[in-house]
């Protein structure tokens, strides 16, 4: 143990008898706990730094400051940090009014470690929560987010993240290929507020949604008195997007004649008002995206092929949920968070077995599919509905994963679930897993894992 607080530091033990220091910190050390210990309160409070993630637990009675006082002190500092009183017979009444003004728990002495092991075990699952929620919080509040986040560790995402970092300044236009629910949307917003065009307007249009005798006028704008109720100027998705980002959604579904309109103003990158001969000239990224293989219905006349070639400059491929069933966990964490950010709900970690679940589903909603159901486990809790229907081993022909690489995949899964779940506990992990002590260390050495982490 040592006064000397670290980045794993998690709990911090304040009582002036060396003794009670010395047993309580042993036994939380063997919890896995990593302990400092301090004999004052003075000392410990000059030790938390400001944004410090642990939990405290500390006698009433020291010598100077009181625990009490000290208390006191760190509320003023963070009004959620978790602080533990430790009281001696007689202090029960001061001990209730720790409670009071914030308190996390108390426990009396002598206390047996089962009970110490207890509350604190809460107390950092507590606190931990409440890290989570205040980050994204603050990260939605400020918008330190650059915008969409491409998220996950399977190898095509991986390689999706490196082609858009190096495309992102680039000036070609881009096409998006993915399943319905798979993100395009946000992989577009993603790429332009990565770009040097983020100063700019992102625009999307969704070319499946418009009206074919609007989209002409939404696209293009026009003039007053161009049509019928045209009465003002009114500027288009092109110019609204000038210097910025064009994003095109379903672009399957625009018509022939409205392709060779949009085909001129991608070569010519000017365009014309409805009702004016004046051209306006576009520095634009255009992004379009279509869950279809526009390739396939080029062949068979259902899109200009000339526009296809325009479009296929640079062609990033989204992969299905089903092909990248390792990122499930991460994603819905992430998706979570976000819910419980918005509704100002905790969340608690999901169980193994409904993890389990998720990650045997199709997913034929993909990433949209996930995200509603992470939302509804943040406003349901434990009445949320995890019936997903039959659930499906990954298809073999689906990965060009073998089976040994994806049962790696999957046990690595297990294993993270886990340690986030009991906060890096290997106690209680390897409780819930029943596997030996050997077998989880060495597990977590081949996948590169690290208690510390999880806390």
């Amino acid at each position: 143990m040592t006064a000397v607080l670290d980045d794993k530091t998690n709990l911090i033990l304040v009582d002036d008898d060396p003794h009670i220091r010395e047993a309580a910190g042993q036994t939380l050390e063997l919890e896995g706990y990593e302990v400092a210990t301090f004999a004052n309160a003075e000392d410990a409070l000059a030790a938390i730094s400001e944004g410090w993630g642990g939990v405290v637990i500390s006698d009433i009675n020291l010598p100077g400051m009181s625990g009490l006082e000290l208390q006191a002190e760190l509320h003023q500092r963070d009004p959620q940090l978790p602080v533990i009183m430790i009281t001696g017979h007689g202090d029960i009444s001061m001990a209730v009014n720790a409670i009071r003004n914030g308190a996390y728990d108390f426990i009396e002495k002598p206390f047996p470690s089962d009970l110490l092991i207890d509350v604190v075990r809460r107390a950092i699952e507590t606190r931990r929560l409440t890290l989570e929620n205040r980050a994204l919080k603050e990260e939605i509040a400020t918008h330190n987010m650059a915008g969409p986040r491409i998220i996950g560790n399977a190898s095509g995402i991986q390689r999706l993240r490196q082609l858009v970092k190096n495309l992102a300044d680039a000036p070609t236009d881009i096409l998006i290929h993915a399943e319905t629910g798979s993100g395009k949307d946000m992989l577009a917003r993603y790429i332009h507020e990565t770009s040097n065009r983020r100063g700019a307007n992102f625009v999307a249009i969704n070319c499946g949604a418009v009206p074919e005798n609007l989209i002409e006028s939404e696209l293009f704008g026009h003039e007053a008195g161009a049509f019928t109720d045209a009465k003002s100027r009114r500027i288009g998705k092109f110019e609204h997007a000038n210097g910025g980002t064009l994003f095109f959604d379903e672009i399957e579904s625009m018509s022939v004649a409205m392709q060779v309109k949009l085909l001129r103003a991608l070569e010519e990158r000017t365009i014309e008002r409805l009702g004016s001969n004046q051209s306006i000239p576009l520095d634009i990224r255009v992004i379009a995206a279509s869950k279809s293989d526009l390739k396939a219905l080029a062949e068979r006349g259902d899109f200009r092929e000339d526009l296809y070639y325009r479009l296929n400059v640079v062609r990033l491929d989204i992969p299905p949920l089903r092909d990248r069933r390792e990122d499930i966990p991460l994603l819905f964490k992430h998706f979570s968070l976000v819910a419980s950010g918005q509704y100002g709900r905790e969340v608690a970690p999901l169980p193994t077995e409904q993890m389990q679940a998720l990650v045997a589903h199709n997913w034929p909603g993909n990433v949209r599919e996930l995200r509603n159901l992470a939302e509804r486990y943040v406003l349901l809790g434990d009445a949320c509905d995890f019936d997903l229907g039959s659930q499906e081993l990954p298809a073999i022909s689906n990965s060009t994963l073998s089976l040994p690489q994806r049962v790696e995949n999957f046990e690595k899964m297990l294993i993270q679930n886990e340690l986030e779940r009991h906060a890096g506990s290997i106690k209680e992990t390897l409780n819930t897993l029943g596997v030996p002590r050997k077998t989880l260390y060495d597990k977590m050495r081949k996948y590169a894992l690290d208690k510390a982490d999880y806390k």
